[in-house]
């Protein structure tokens, strides 16, 4: 199955070649032809958002390399559905595409959970983008959204995200008795295992949570992304690099309108997802990086795990896997090959 993917993006890349001319956020497209094909796509980020000016960027280059013919107009965060409901708008042709976060529908479909974000597992996106071009996870993914009535063009990462804390969190220890606001799931899981008192919180409610000490450590995004939102004022120390999460983003397009396009659109555009998926990684690297080197300036505290304890954490996170297998059939198999990709980086054992 990878060998085909590996051969789908060979053929892209030699029919999207024109891809190689970008254009940044701020450039407007210059289209030589009307539409032919006219799509809506909400997406995950809201407009003041790095993340959403790339997705943004994404669709105009769209419009350019088709020479016109497929025009995507971006929607922000929750702008026609709420976001766990994009999967329904898609199949109902509400909006003929989304980009969100592939554990939003895990509700739906167990092995979404892992597959959208395998807590503890990965150190740099590379890993995880090898996984799904070339250790079968976008085969995986590919089939289990077909059965949410979707086609999966691409996937996408953000980078590993970070925790921002009020007390230093250096070791695995430092998590018992914290109360900390995580979403249900995988990670709750493992932090509950390790002593760590969860809370679940809306993320319009984790800056309050934080300055008035209902909790003291959150998860939510990278390290920039987190500056912005003010959550290192009243949580002045913070992971970096990141360990705990890294989920994975996706593009999918309802089917009926797939199948409308030309062969040669149908290539261009899995080359432009993963151009995009790359520009969204280092343009927050950079911006995280940032961050990290105005810390002392701004009295706030880049912590760095050792690669020792990342492995005590990631141990932890292998035996709620273990558990997580038996939720589904579907989830055993994404789970099982996730672990054997993750032996042959030499990640586990």
């Amino acid at each position: 199955m990878a060998k085909t993917r590996r051969d789908f993006l060979k053929t892209a890349g030699a029919a999207a070649i024109g891809a190689g001319a970008v254009l940044t956020g701020s450039q407007k497209v210059h289209a030589q032809a009307a539409p032919q094909f006219k799509w809506k796509a909400q997406c995950l980020w809201s407009p003041a958002e790095t993340s959403y000016k790339a997705f943004d960027a994404f669709c105009q280059r769209i419009k350019v390399i088709t020479n016109g013919r497929l025009e995507i107009t971006p929607f922000p965060s929750g702008s026609i559905v709420p976001n766990i409901d994009c999967a329904d708008a898609v199949k109902n042709n509400v909006m003929q595409a989304a980009h969100q976060a592939v554990v939003y529908y895990s509700g739906k479909i167990p092995a979404l959970a892992p597959l959208g974000d395998l807590v503890y597992a990965w150190d740099h996106p590379w890993e995880a983008d090898l996984y799904f071009h070339y250790g079968g996870g976008f085969e995986l993914l590919s089939e289990l959204y077909k059965k949410l009535g979707m086609h999966l063009v691409g996937v996408m990462w953000w980078g590993l995200e970070s925790y921002p804390s009020k007390k230093p969190l250096r070791r695995l220890e430092d998590f018992k008795g914290l109360k900390i606001r995580v979403p249900q799931g995988m990670e709750s899981d493992v932090l509950t295992r390790i002593g760590a008192s969860v809370v679940v919180l809306p993320g319009t409610e984790i800056y309050s949570a934080l300055d008035k000490g209902v909790v003291d450590a959150t998860n939510w995004s990278v390290p920039s992304d987190n500056d912005r939102l003010g959550f290192h004022k009243v949580a002045p120390y913070f992971t970096y690099p990141g360990f705990h999460s890294m989920p994975t983003g996706d593009f999918v397009v309802n089917p009926r309108e797939w199948e409308k396009l030309p062969a040669d659109i149908k290539a261009m555009l899995p080359t432009a997802c993963r151009q995009w998926s790359w520009e969204v990684i280092h343009r927050l690297f950079l911006e995280d990086l940032k961050v990290v080197h105005e810390a002392k300036a701004k009295g706030i505290t880049p912590i760095s795990w050792s690669s020792e304890e990342k492995g005590r954490m990631r141990a932890e996170a292998m035996k709620v896997w273990g558990e997580w297998k038996k939720k589904s059939e579907d989830t055993r198999k994404a789970i099982d090959s996730m672990e054997a990709f993750l032996r042959n980086l030499g990640k586990i054992k």
